[in-house]
């Protein structure tokens, strides 16, 4: 990643497949190990709760989009990956913060995602 800001690509995706897609841009780059690193602190691999990680829920862009909350809906958020930054998503997108706190955070919470935080888990 050399342009100095990554980006993690996360999505919503409800129980019956339907995703809604969502990215924030990060300052600096991940370490090569930063997906095995997710896999290990994550709810099965790639699971998370967005309003525990500071990450904006997809929830609401999703019900705008699929006709509104259902029973097929939860409180997790899921990890895609990470990747360069484009010069576009550079000069459009504000950055969250360094990429090295980000996954500070994600190694810290492991273990410990609170799907009660959320909203969304009860719908």
């Amino acid at each position: 990643m050399a342009s100095g800001y990554c980006v993690f690509e996360y999505l919503y995706r409800d129980a019956g497949n339907w995703k809604t897609w969502g990215s924030i841009l990060l300052a600096g780059t991940v370490p090569a190990q930063a997906h095995e690193l997710i896999e290990r602190h994550c709810e099965m691999g790639s699971l998370f709760v967005a309003e525990q990680l500071g990450v904006r829920s997809l929830c609401e862009r999703h019900y705008q989009q699929f006709g509104g909350p259902s029973e097929l809906d939860h409180g997790y958020h899921e990890y895609h990956h990470f990747r360069e930054a484009t010069p576009d998503e550079v000069d459009a997108l504000q950055v969250m913060e360094p990429a090295a706190t980000f996954l500070a955070r994600i190694v810290r919470i492991g273990g410990h995602w609170d799907v009660r935080l959320s909203p969304n888990a009860w719908r």
